[in-house]
């Protein structure tokens, strides 16, 4: 596997030019085209992207580079497998986003009038489908490029319409795509570039011999490309398995783990039961925009929102206990500041990401580095500053140390604070004065109840047999079944003269004893009866 190792430091000699580059086995170091400046804040057209996509980019807001898309765009466009490897925030959405519709407005023009996809992107979770397909539209907006994301929780018909009708690139998890793969309702057969992203969470979820059955649908002269914040042992052997000669590309310093540069880190040892009235008041730093909040168990979230919500704070919950609906219902309620306070579990920590989010609070210590770089990483994105609030238990300080030293952190006995401590107020920024509700006159978000929730139908399969009310019968004259329309219908409640037309079948009864059948009279039935009127009994 080739390795191609491009530097950031100004000082790296350029061995290599990017565009065109000749691929050999032996390593390569090169250094990406700079602006005047020394930056790598570069013009997209200066790359060679399609004038249609800069003018969509454009549209957005978006101008230049990111360090990730000026040293992965003039390979990408040029169809090498590529193995990306960047902090979370640093725009790899769009390192692979752009290239495939360049592709797509250039090369493979002729094969948009098919309506199998000629790009698929495979995600982990279902929230980073929705980001990365919004994004490719974005940039794919004066293209007309369709785009379509499919993944569990919604009903398979809209999703299999919107493939009959044809679609240029599919964004989806990797569940959902293998069903409608399996199903034949999802033709592989020409994707012409495939994408990997978020490939080391795949393999946390186990998601990665789905990620294989897919690739096996694949096109074997596919381009591929691979992005990951890290590269364990099971994603290094997929790459080997399935690409062909990739280029490795680090766009940061060799520590990828390190949390983002501009994001201030504050640890405290906390007590179980003043941690809530201490969010309450971190929540009132001055200042403070958009807040996740992240904890262990799906329970811890309901409470801890709960409690938030009891004090006046505009809140909103993501876990996987939630339905889709409810699940996409806040984050659209997050995104456009109806609610400001996100809670969360780790399967929103790659998934949600929101730019103008500025605080990031561990409730609960993470379990390891690498869960707490990724949560918060969520703020300090795309150059902007942000704030990282960690809470640490007793118990949980070893866990904590392992952390600390991991990282370098430097702050391995954090300090033991309350919620009236004074040195919270003055390191966060808290007013002088604030107590663990917000005051009626900043209760200005619209909150949850404001943002309609989606009928996103049924997802098309009954996964358990409805139990049927305490008190039903269930035996033969009595069983019911529940119809489409909701209704029941009775089955073998036949008219009484019908089962009366029926004689049982007589049985014969045999007595045992010590498993041997009593022979003679002894085996035969003797029925007593009682005459009321004499008292008399007879044989």
């Amino acid at each position: 596997m080739l390795t191609l190792t491009l530097c950031l430091d100004a000082a790296c000699p350029m061995e290599a030019r990017v565009p065109g580059a000749q691929r050999t086995e032996e390593p390569l170091t090169t250094q990406p085209i700079q602006s005047a400046d020394g930056s790598y804040a570069v013009a997209f057209r200066d790359l060679g992207v399609d004038e249609v996509i800069c003018t969509a980019l454009e549209t957005a807001g978006i101008h230049t580079t990111f360090p990730i898309q000026a040293l992965t765009l003039p390979l990408a466009i040029d169809g090498q497998d590529i193995i990306g490897q960047a902090r979370t925030g640093t725009g790899k959405t769009l390192a692979f986003g752009i290239p495939m519709l360049h592709r797509l407005a250039t090369t493979f023009a002729a094969d948009r009038a098919a309506k199998e996809p000629s790009a698929l992107v495979v995600v982990p979770t279902r929230e980073l489908a929705v980001q990365v397909a919004e994004d490719i539209k974005q940039a794919g907006l004066h293209l007309g490029a369709r785009v379509l994301t499919v993944y569990g929780g919604r009903a398979y018909e809209p999703q299999i319409d919107a493939l009959k009708a044809g679609t240029d690139i599919v964004v989806g998890t990797p569940g959902r795509l293998l069903d409608l793969a399996n199903r034949k309702n999802l033709d592989l057969g020409k994707v012409r570039s495939l994408v990997l992203d978020e490939a080391d969470k795949m393999l946390d979820l186990g998601f990665l011999p789905d990620v294989e059955r897919l690739l096996k649908l694949t096109p074997d002269d596919r381009q591929t490309m691979l992005f990951s914040a890290t590269m364990p042992g099971e994603v290094v052997t997929l790459a080997r398995r399935h690409m062909r000669r990739p280029t490795n590309i680090r766009a940061e310093e060799p520590n990828e783990s390190a949390p983002p540069p501009l994001t201030r880190q504050h640890v405290y040892r906390t007590h179980s039961m003043d941690r809530i009235e201490m969010l309450a008041r971190v929540l009132q730093a001055k200042d403070r925009g958009l807040s996740m909040v992240f904890c262990h168990t799906k329970r811890a979230c309901d409470q801890v929102s709960t409690a938030l919500d009891d004090r006046g704070f505009a809140v909103a919950t993501v876990h996987g206990d939630l339905g889709q609906a409810q699940r996409e219902r806040a984050l659209r309620a997050f995104r456009s500041g109806k609610v400001d306070v996100l809670v969360a579990t780790e399967v929103a920590a790659r998934g949600i990401d929101v730019d103008d989010v500025t605080h990031v609070i561990n409730y609960e210590c993470p379990d390891d580095e690498k869960a707490y770089v990724h949560r918060i990483g969520r703020t300090g994105r795309a150059g902007r500053a942000g704030v990282a609030v960690t809470f640490v238990d007793w118990r949980d300080m070893q866990r904590w140390k392992l952390i600390n030293d991991a990282l370098g952190l430097g702050q391995p006995e954090p300090a033991e604070t309350y919620s009236t401590s004074e040195h919270l107020y003055t390191e966060l920024s808290i007013p002088p004065g604030v107590t663990g509700t917000l005051p009626r006159a900043m209760r200005a978000r619209a909150g949850l109840s404001a943002e309609a929730t989606e009928d996103l139908g049924e997802t098309g399969r009954i996964r358990s047999r409805p139990s049927e009310p305490r008190g039903r019968s269930r035996g033969r004259a009595g069983r019911e079944t529940r119809q489409s329309d909701g209704g029941t219908t009775s089955h073998d409640k036949a008219d009484p003269a019908d089962r009366v037309a029926t004689p049982a079948r007589n049985r014969r009864r045999r007595r045992t004893r010590s498993g041997r059948e009593v022979a003679g009279n002894a085996a035969r039935e003797v029925i007593v009866e009682v005459h009321p009127e004499s008292g008399q009994q007879a044989s």
